[in-house]
């Protein structure tokens, strides 16, 4: 299929741009988005393949802005018709209102991501068979797995931005992941363990035996580790994070709070804060949507500037928010290439790519070996942040005790309480192992769903909340 959108409309090109450049002559900003996605997924749970999908879904949206206002249609039909309607629909914000057009966004040859259809290879029977060798493989490695679930999704996204001056951007973007979850049990007690890894790529290397294996042992290790858990003390301590995906906390504590349109609007813990001392010294904190296949990485965002490696906060102090076009218009600053959409049937707003604090000089052998009395918090699943407040609570999915500076007995139910832009000055160590997570990281904001990236080194946080179930 062509990465060229515009042909789809049942008019030529030089009519379509006529008319969304008629319709936004008032505007300050605005575009003509258009999307063709395919997307596929396949489930193979509890010994057989329990569901499959195929799906694809095309669209436009047209946007105009002025001021602080947005009129936004969409519609899943390419015609002239749908399209004069979407313009009668937007046209209501910029009645009677003068605005100037902003400058196009800069222009960028680089490609972070080949345009290969990762749902074309491998083939279907392939892939089923894939998901059944790893259910027979989980099973026949410990007599206590009592269940295995496996799961391959891939997407392939083509877009294309018009903008009234007539300027065209256009990117194809791949996305892949795997997914294993495994059930262990003995008696009447179960746990869970998991593993998944993707990225903006083919299936390609991670569906190697090799790979797979090793993500099936590591999903495997984690249930039976927590299957030998006891109940985490409840209290203040000491924490000690680990590398990679334990920095979804940082993504969700403080990241979202560094998103400009929350700041604009003054609802963020970290609104009217800029250059101001908001971490410990050594901690700095960057948003990069520039990385070659990572799962949070595109080559443009959602309104075709290029993406970029934004850093937020640094040294402690923080330098700047994410932006899209709008707010950074609003806030007189430069957009940041964080304007993201889950579709053609949403609007843009700043959100991440992948976002990770930088490494700094310490061993993690040294961090946990410094901590008399704590807790290594290897993993967390689900949690809850205030945007307004900063306040969080997170939940570990493999931590262990430390005492005397070695690691001793798993724990469960460990749940970190805090607040973002307090926890931040609570970091005294920072590791020089800077890890991004696996490529499974998925991002909510207003209804809408993004694939993203996070990552961190090993950090040390001083006296940290920690609820559990056991006092």
């Amino acid at each position: 299929m062509s990465s060229n959108l515009i042909e789809k409309f049942d008019i030529d090109a030089s009519r379509l741009q006529s008319i969304v450049s008629d319709s936004l002559s008032n505007a300050d900003d605005g575009e003509l988005f258009l999307e063709y996605t395919e997307s596929e997924s396949l489930m193979f749970d509890d010994g057989r393949l329990k569901s499959g999908s195929y799906n694809t879904d095309q669209g436009f949206g047209l946007r105009s802005v002025a001021g602080e206002a947005t009129g936004y249609a969409h519609s899943g039909e390419f015609s002239e018709s749908a399209l004069k309607r979407a313009v009668d629909a937007v046209g209501a914000v910029t009645r009677g209102y003068q605005g100037t057009y902003s400058d196009a966004p800069q222009g960028t040859n680089k490609k972070l991501y080949s345009e290969e259809n990762p749902l074309h290879s491998p083939n279907f029977e392939t892939k089923v068979s894939l998901l059944k060798e790893i259910d027979a493989y989980l099973r026949n490695k410990d007599d206590k797995v009592r269940q295995v679930s496996a799961s391959l999704s891939a997407s392939w996204q083509v877009v294309n931005i018009l903008r009234a001056d007539g300027h065209i951007v256009r990117d194809v973007r791949p996305l892949t992941r795997m997914n294993i979850s495994v059930v262990v049990g003995q008696g009447d007690r179960q746990e869970t363990g998991s593993y998944g890894i993707g990225g903006r790529q083919e299936f390609g290397d991670f569906i190697l035996t090799e790979s797979w294996q090793q993500g099936a042992d590591k999903a495997l290790k984690q249930a039976l580790v927590n299957l030998e858990a006891i109940p985490a003390p409840a209290g203040t301590m000491d924490v000690v994070l680990g590398a990679g995906w334990p920095g979804v906390m940082l993504h969700e504590a403080v990241g979202h709070g560094l998103e400009g349109d929350f700041n604009r609007k003054k609802t963020s813990a970290f609104a009217e804060l800029m250059g101001q001392q908001v971490a410990a010294k050594g901690v700095t904190v960057v948003d990069d949507g520039t990385i070659e296949d990572r799962r949070g990485s595109i080559s443009v965002d959602d309104e075709g500037t290029p993406s970029g490696y934004n850093v937020l906060i640094d040294d402690g102090k923080l330098v700047g928010y994410m932006q899209d076009r709008q707010n950074a218009r609003l806030m007189g600053v430069k957009a940041t290439g964080n304007g993201r959409r889950q579709s053609y049937a949403h609007q843009p707003m700043p959100r991440m790519t992948n976002t990770y604090m930088l490494g700094g000089d310490k061993e993690p052998e040294e961090i946990i070996a410094s901590v008399k009395n704590g807790i290594y918090a290897v993993s967390f699943g689900g949690g809850q942040v205030d945007i307004t407040s900063g306040k969080f609570v997170f939940g570990c999915t493999e931590a262990y005790m430390i005492e005397d500076g070695k690691l001793g007995a798993p724990v469960k139910g460990a749940m970190m309480i805090g607040n973002g832009p307090e926890a931040m000055h609570r970091i005294s160590m920072v590791g020089n192992d800077m890890e991004l997570d696996t490529g499974v990281g998925m991002c909510g904001k207003q209804g809408q769903s993004l694939p993203v990236g996070v990552g961190q080194p090993h950090l040390r946080m001083d006296q940290m909340t920690i609820g559990g179930t056991q006092t």
